[in-house]
């Protein structure tokens, strides 16, 4: 094994090979499939970024929040499938030491942006529901940047640490990773040092990175159930609850897959390729549907987008 010393204390490997899918009969259609769901990504999170960067009615706090998740959707799919269809679709397998640690850092931060910018999502509309007469004060530009910029450097410093400590370990056996990409708990189980403090941030992280969004959500949530249980009007009601469930959906896209995939991991029966897939799916798809779920279920941003249909026919 091509082996690089850093120090007196640290061994790191030149490289780590990929191992990922085992025997993928029909792998290649799969990939193809991966291009296509990275290809309506892009499409569908830029084409949203346009409409909220040319509309201005809505350039307004709600829309700041969705702006930031449709940039962290788009660049969490390019920091994982472009490289996943390099590595398995064109047999790249090998990757720098340095390379995989930056491929785990992204994915990983990315993943965790949306997760916590899907919270910020859940404030909005607990502001707005719970309390209706203050949202216009509460949910203001300058606080919706304080926020947004919070998580950035939130999932910046956690996902920043989890990986820098990866940098700390010793790599003298295998350089196979048993993942489709360059994960954490994969890569720092082939260290020959002791790996406790890797094990413990890294349970740390997923707890304030998934964990706590959720929680906050789920609270978020059961206030506002008891705000519209409070609500006589029934049409009243319902529409509130209408303005709920875009995010219910991206909520659902997002953190039961990622769940199921997390709790798949206790099931040894389970095929690895099985396993894998669902991963892979899991960091992928709710990236393509986000935007159009908000495109298709918000009315907002649907009468927007036909406005700006309606007025580039008139100007031809």
């Amino acid at each position: 094994m091509n082996i690089e010393e850093t120090n007196s204390s640290f061994v790191h490997p030149a490289f780590f090979y990929i191992n990922g899918f085992y025997n993928f009969v029909h792998g290649r259609y799969f990939y193809i499939f991966m291009c296509f769901i990275y290809i309506m990504t892009v499409l569908g999170n830029v084409f949203l970024l346009l409409v909220i960067f040319l509309v201005r009615a809505l350039h307004t706090p709600k829309y700041m929040i969705v702006f930031n998740l449709a940039v962290t959707d788009l660049c969490g799919s390019t920091a994982l499938i472009p490289k996943l269809l390099d590595t398995f679709l064109f047999e790249n397998r090998y990757i720098s030491y340095e390379a995989c640690l930056s491929y785990m850092f992204f994915v990983l931060f990315f993943g965790g942006m949306q997760s916590w910018t899907l919270t910020l999502m859940s404030f909005d509309r607990f502001i707005a529901i719970c309390f209706p007469l203050h949202y216009q004060s509460v949910v203001t530009k300058p606080v919706v940047s304080v926020m947004v910029l919070f998580v950035w450097l939130l999932a910046l410093f956690v996902i920043g640490t989890v990986v820098g400590l990866v940098n700390r370990l010793s790599f003298c056996a295998s350089v196979v990773v048993q993942s489709f990409y360059c994960d954490h708990s994969p890569v720092y189980s082939l260290a020959c040092s002791s790996t406790a403090v890797n094990q413990r941030l890294a349970l740390f992280g997923g707890v304030i990175i998934f964990l706590v969004p959720l929680a906050l959500i789920g609270c978020s949530y059961l206030s506002i159930a008891f705000a519209l249980k409070r609500i006589t009007n029934a049409g009243e009601r319902f529409k509130a609850l209408k303005t709920c469930t875009s995010h219910l959906m991206l909520v659902a896209v997002f953190f039961i897959p990622l769940t199921t995939t997390n709790i798949a991991i206790y099931f040894p029966n389970f095929h690895p390729n099985t396993r894998m897939i669902n991963s892979t799916l899991t960091h992928t798809v709710s990236s393509l549907l986000n935007p159009f779920i908000f495109s298709l279920k918000t009315e907002e941003v649907k009468s927007r987008i036909l406005n700006l249909i309606l007025d580039s026919t008139r100007s031809q």
